[in-house]
This record gives C-alpha cells, sequence and structure tokens, in this order.
C-alpha cells in the first residue's frame, strides 16, 4: 500500500490510472477506522479496480467548542486496517496541504444544511461539502463509498455532486451495529462504561418508532413522541433530536404515506450519537394490510 500526503502526487497517480482506464473508487473518512469503515472498503474494493482510502480530520467541519483535540486519531491502526482490506493508497494530506495560506473558497448545500445537523451544529455540513468536493477534485473517483449512519451527510454529498456535476457514483451502505444495536462510530471509544450501557437506547428509540409505524400509526408526531418515551427513561441521555422526515429531500412530514426516515441525535456525557432508520408504511392490498419495512438504507447498486 502507497501513503501518499501531497494533493498534487494524489492527484497525479489517480490521472495515471484514469488515461489507462482504471476504475477508481474511494472510501473518505477521518480516520480512528472501526468495522463499519471496515464495510465500506471492502465493498469499495470489490467495485473497483484501485482504491484509496483518505484519513484527514477535516478541522473545518468542526465549531468552536466542538471535540476537534478529543476526536480519536489512530494512524498506524488506520494504516494497518487499510493494508489488511488491500488499499491501493492510504491518502494523508495535512491540514495545511487542504487549507493552506490564502484559503478561502466554501461550498454549501444550504437546504439539506439547514435541519437537523445542521441546525445543531451550523458550522459542520459546510465544512463536510467544502473538503469533499476538495478531495473528489483531488482524488478524481469514479465511485465513493459512505455510510447510512450519517444519513445526513450522505443525501448533502448526493446532491453536491449532482449539483457541481462531479462526475462521481455515490453508495451509501448500511450502518454496521454493535451486537446491542449501537450504531459504530469513531467517538464511541470515548463513552465511559457507564455511558456505553445506555447508548443503544437510540437504537431503540428508533425501533420503537419502525413498531409504531408497524402498527399503522402514519401521524409523524404520535411516532416522535414513541421515540422520545424511550429516550426519556435514560437521565444520562439528552435529545438533541428526534424526527419524522422525507428520506430524500429530509424535510419532517406531518403524515407517513409511504416511506419515511426515522433520525436521531442525542448527547451521552461528553460525546454526540447519531442514528437513523429508513422505514416504509404498512399499505393495504386486498382487504389486508401488508407491511413494507426497512430498517436500513437500501445501497446504491454495485458499480459492476
Amino acid at each position: 500500500m502507497r501513503i501518499i500526503r501531497s494533493p498534487a502526487a494524489m492527484a497525479a497517480w489517480s490521472e495515471g490510472l484514469r488515461r489507462e482506464g482504471v476504475t477508481i473508487g474511494f472510501v473518505p473518512t477521518m480516520g480512528a477506522l472501526h468495522d463499519g469503515h471496515r464495510s465500506l472498503i471492502r465493498a469499495a474494493r470489490l467495485g473497483s479496480d484501485a482504491l484509496v482510502v483518505s484519513v484527514f480530520v477535516n478541522p473545518t467541519q468542526f465549531g468552536p467548542g466542538e471535540d476537534l483535540t478529543r476526536y480519536p486519531r489512530s494512524l498506524a491502526r488506520d494504516r494497518a486496517l487499510c493494508r489488511r482490506e488491500r488499499a491501493d493508497v492510504c491518502f494523508e494530506p495535512t491540514e495545511t496541504a487542504m487549507y493552506p495560506k490564502g484559503y478561502q473558497t466554501v461550498v454549501t448545500v444550504p437546504e439539506i444544511a439547514r435541519r437537523w445537523e445542521g441546525a445543531v451544529r451550523p458550522h459542520h455540513f459546510q465544512g463536510v461539502a467544502t473538503v469533499v468536493t476538495k478531495l473528489f477534485g483531488i482524488v478524481r473517483p469514479h465511485f465513493a463509498w459512505f455510510g447510512q449512519k450519517d444519513y445526513q451527510q450522505a443525501m448533502l454529498v448526493r446532491q453536491l455532486v449532482k449539483d457541481l456535476n462531479l462526475g462521481v457514483k455515490i453508495i451509501v451502505r448500511p450502518t454496521v451495529r454493535e451486537p446491542d444495536g449501537l450504531a459504530m462510530s469513531s467517538r464511541n471509544v470515548r463513552l465511559s462504561v457507564e455511558e456505553r450501557a445506555v447508548a443503544a437506547m437510540l437504537y431503540t428509540s428508533l425501533q420503537e418508532g419502525r413498531e409504531a409505524i408497524r402498527r399503522g400509526i402514519t401521524n409523524a408526531s404520535a411516532v416522535q413522541k414513541a421515540m422520545a418515551s424511550v429516550i426519556e427513561q435514560e437521565p444520562l441521555l439528552t435529545t438533541d433530536y428526534l424526527a419524522v422526515c422525507d428520506p430524500r429531500t429530509l424535510e419532517p412530514l406531518t403524515r407517513i404515506t409511504s416511506k419515511a426516515v426515522l433520525l436521531g441525535a442525542v448527547r451521552v456525557g461528553s460525546v454526540r450519537l447519531i442514528d437513523n432508520l429508513v422505514v416504509s408504511a404498512p399499505r393495504k392490498r386486498r382487504g389486508k394490510m401488508v407491511e413494507r419495512i426497512s430498517a436500513t438504507w437500501l445501497p446504491s447498486p454495485a458499480p459492476r
């Protein structure tokens, strides 16, 4: 596996392969890799001729007082995982390389970014959109893999690619979970034993919302209350938001008539946890109620 730190060297490597007709896959990460990242890297390995994994803790997506300095970093372990999964390149740019002196351009996706994570973390999605645009310009991939766990981010990136004609196929893979349902996240390592014991209640609350829909409840407010009732049982958890939304626009729904995405974010100690479930409302067919429940985001078709 080759380690590249220079954006210019990374672009030259990719451009050489593209001239030869080689398909390039890309998994952008902030490091502290876990089995959720591993699943993305494995899917990308199967779906491309050459594979690049980036490791870059992007400072512009952290707001004042957020956990940039505490974000876990484990570069040696990250490299080892990338080698085991047969990545061709680990791209490790420095902050100065990505944002040199005099840098001033930003990218925004205002509609998708204005709610939920965007409302709680107002600096976040501008930083995400900017760094993803830069990484796509540097790595020049044909395909890029993202996880459903960061659902709003995945929708934002899809909109970004569409609006700016970036020519990258975005593939979203299902959330990878711990045995108790907690969505895998690099920040999970910061949970204390007591906090870890209750962290999976966020997923439990989303499941409660799904069960409400399964029982035929279509009023979004009632589903939201069902989710909130789970979180309210645990004093260690503080809710940032629990929402029932259109899965494409992320606008809040009043009634669930087809698909919906259940979004949730809570705080436990100093750690924020986010999660989601995509659900289909039951429908009547020949006088009977037929359930069409999907607990995970349907991934994009494999590129080959």
